[in-house]
């Protein structure tokens, strides 16, 4: 389907997108609705409010990212979750039933939420722009020393680690197996026209959504772009 809401996909980048939970519930064409019977009685047992409504807004914003990016209508897509540790579905990596090229990722934070879709691996993550990583003993595990030092040495080190966390988080949604190295999780961005630069082979994009106060990553197979949601199907819009 193209339309105001969406454009012809490519099918060669993928997408990603930040809102806030209350943006994601305000669009009158995503409901609670759309969720599969699984996904019903996995929010029926979030107790607190507010998180029940960050999960709620996650998996209602993939659906959105990811019809974006296949050309279907939300309430035609059928994610599902499978953790290949147990063996079992009902959580693990997401993926799209019926399509078996399509990553998908989804993330949710404190009234934010992230999603992303494109074709093979995708890894989503989001954060307040204010949050601030662990106590030391967690940053030794995150960092390497000598990533310690470098990123001591910033103008603002808090912000370089919660960059470090968000884009380690998205790579390791990605699959890639060195992720939970601090060594192989760069604390500058990778030059994006040096392919030996990418983490594991992988496209990294990282931005702050400073209207949103959140801080997010997309590390995928391929190139992506991000675009914007707003409460109407009308309002989406392409930011580069």
């Amino acid at each position: 389907m193209t339309g105001p809401d969406r454009e012809p996909p490519d099918g060669r980048t993928a997408l990603a997108v930040v809102a806030t939970t209350a943006e994601v519930l305000d669009r009158p064409d995503l409901d609670e609705g759309l969720l599969a019977p699984w996904e019903r009685r996995r929010l029926a047992r979030v107790r607190v409010p507010s998180r029940r409504d960050d999960v709620l807004a996650a998996r209602l914003l993939l659906r959105l990212c990811a019809a974006r990016f296949t050309g279907r209508q939300p309430h035609e897509l059928l994610p599902a979750q499978f953790c290949a540790a147990c063996e079992r579905y009902g959580h693990g990596r997401p993926y799209l039933r019926g399509h078996p090229d399509v990553g998908v990722s989804l993330s949710h934070a404190d009234g934010l939420v992230a999603a992303a879709a494109g074709p093979g691996a995708v890894g989503v993550d989001v954060e307040p722009a204010a949050r601030t990583v662990g106590p030391p003993p967690m940053l030794a595990r995150l960092m390497s020393e000598a990533q310690l030092r470098a990123v001591g040495a910033l103008p603002d080190p808090d912000r370089a680690v919660l960059r470090m966390w968000v884009r380690r988080e998205a790579l390791l949604k990605a699959g890639h197996p060195g992720a939970g190295s601090a060594a192989d999780v760069p604390h500058t961005v990778p030059d994006s026209g040096s392919r030996a630069g990418r983490p594991g082979g992988l496209h990294v994009l990282d931005w702050t959504d400073e209207r949103r106060a959140a801080v997010a990553t997309v590390a995928s197979a391929v190139p992506a772009r991000r675009f914007s949601v707003t409460p109407t199907p009308s309002a989406l819009r392409e930011t580069m």
